[in-house]
């Protein structure tokens, strides 16, 4: 059984910083992609960044310039450091790997809130 544990959600003043941290665990072959995604209140979940085993990366629009992913292969864990943050950017965060074999599994989800 594969699990993720998140860690580094909180709160921070606009234009503060935050990294969340992302550490899989149990049994598997390999990690394929990873990555960070987002839902606020009332909204869907969408996509914030991702990275491949080889290192590629994908960001959203708005958080690009300001939000970088990275991960740590020997740690099976995924980064995502945001800076200048907006609070636009007040939402659960969810971390995404896809594990060889066994497909997609989701994190338990971190909040962050950005406010004054």
């Amino acid at each position: 059984q594969v699990q993720l544990v998140e860690s580094g959600g909180g709160l921070v003043q606009p234009g503060g910083s935050l990294r969340l941290s992302c550490a899989a665990s149990g049994s598997f072959f390999s990690i394929n992609a990873m990555g960070w995604y987002r839902q606020a209140p009332g909204k869907q979940r969408e996509l914030v960044a991702t990275i491949t085993s080889g290192g590629s990366t994908n960001y959203a629009d708005s958080v690009k310039g300001r939000f970088t992913i990275s991960r740590d292969n020997a740690k099976n864990t995924v980064y995502l450091q945001m800076n200048s943050l907006r609070p636009e950017d007040t939402a659960v965060y969810y971390c995404n790997v896809v594990i060889e074999v066994v497909g997609d599994i989701w994190g338990q989800g971190t909040q962050v809130t950005v406010s004054s």
